[in-house]
């Protein structure tokens, strides 16, 4: 009897979505004889029952798109938004999962979506997921599809403000995505050539990026390039974080997870606009006029890159194989050429942060870049 496939993406949309549920499909509907149904909008429209049937013809033709056309949301099962409330709806997810009678449910996203979905197995549903983010933070996977689009967007930024920068004598602080992990900023500070790379894994002093600037300036250099990640924070803003986040880690009720998640909002909160105040900062300390670009979304569409839309479809492939050999609770996680099904209990709740004596960090170091310590 052919198996049956439920997939649905999840989180942030993100460059490849539609190359994996065309390499999931495409594997399991023409090679293995199986079927395959669509659920919208993430885990809410699992939850809500909505549906799109996934054959040949819906498959043809997007490998090349960006988003996702299945939708995507960032509800969480059991904390899902209903009438003003948050609701515990894993019971209804299980429930249409029998109903449409799947074998298997085949989820696309980040962190978030790895312990979602590390939830669903314990219900007893049959989940496999594929690792999805331009952050590249997902554990125990070399990359993430969606990172290397991200990687070139952010890279090519960097190289557009190299010249108005130097026209004015300026210093160009660019805005890169990574709210936990600095992957995406580092590897477009070093491509481009930034001055100045500002990740999450290492806080930063002003005034050491300061002196960077003004020894720039002293040697007859008259601009500056500053590439930081959405979530770099000061030393003195990383404690306050640091301790935020063990709250929500060691909260053992929902209550308690409630109130510790406040306290990380407010938090965040404090952080929000961080780098608008580092650039002023900066223009105090230095006496250099000072000019904020903030790629934001940019980075998450438009067409793929050659290389993600590879490794999706790789690892969507590897996926449909995954079901036909009936190796469920796995996330399918890239390994070089090959890939390696990962048990979701060691990927859920971990993120892949940018170790400080990574090759990356030593580069930048070694060419000549301020990392901000």
């Amino acid at each position: 009897m052919a198996k049956y496939i439920g997939i649905l993406t999840s989180g942030g949309d993100s460059p490849g979505l539609n190359a994996a549920i065309r390499g999931v499909g495409k594997a399991a509907l023409g090679y293995y004889g199986m079927q395959m149904i669509g659920f919208r909008d993430g885990f809410r429209g699992f939850m809500e029952n909505r549906t799109i049937e996934l054959d040949t013809n819906t498959l043809s033709g997007i490998l090349t798109l960006g988003g996702t056309i299945l939708g995507t949301s960032r509800d969480k099962p059991h904390r899902m938004p209903v009438a003003g409330k948050l609701v515990d709806m894993t019971d209804v997810l299980v429930a249409n999962y029998h109903r449409h009678h799947l074998d298997v449910l085949v989820c696309l996203g980040g962190g978030g979506t790895q312990k979602h979905a590390y939830r669903l197995t314990q219900k007893g549903l049959h989940v496999i997921t594929l690792p999805k983010t331009i952050d590249n933070d997902v554990a125990l996977t070399d990359i993430t599809f969606g990172f290397d689009t991200a990687l070139g967007v952010a890279t090519e930024a960097i190289d557009r403000l190299h010249s108005t920068a130097h026209s004015h004598h300026r210093i160009v602080v660019v805005e890169i995505m990574g709210h936990r992990v600095g992957w995406l900023a580092l590897g477009a500070g070093i491509a481009g050539g930034a001055d100045v790379i500002l990740i999450p894994e290492i806080p930063y002093d002003v005034e050491v990026i300061a002196d960077a600037i003004r020894a720039r300036s002293h040697s007859g250099k008259r601009f500056s390039i500053v590439a930081v990640a959405e979530g770099a924070v000061s030393r003195q803003d990383a404690a306050a974080l640091r301790s935020a986040e063990q709250l929500v880690a060691k909260a053992k009720s929902s209550d308690a997870l409630t109130k510790a998640e406040a306290v990380l909002a407010k938090a965040e909160a404090q952080h929000a606009g961080n780098t608008m105040r580092l650039a002023k900062q900066l223009e105090g300390l230095t006496g250099l006029e000072s000019r904020v670009t903030i790629l934001g979304y940019l980075q998450r569409g438009g067409t793929p890159s050659a290389a993600d839309r590879l490794l999706a479809s790789r690892l969507g492939v590897a996926c449909a194989e995954l079901i036909h050999k009936g190796r469920y609770g796995v996330m399918v996680a890239a390994r070089g050429d090959t890939t390696k099904p990962v048990p979701l209990q060691e990927v859920a709740g971990k993120l892949r942060h940018v170790p400080p004596d990574h090759p990356w960090v030593a580069t930048a170091r070694r060419v000549g870049t301020c990392l901000g310590d």
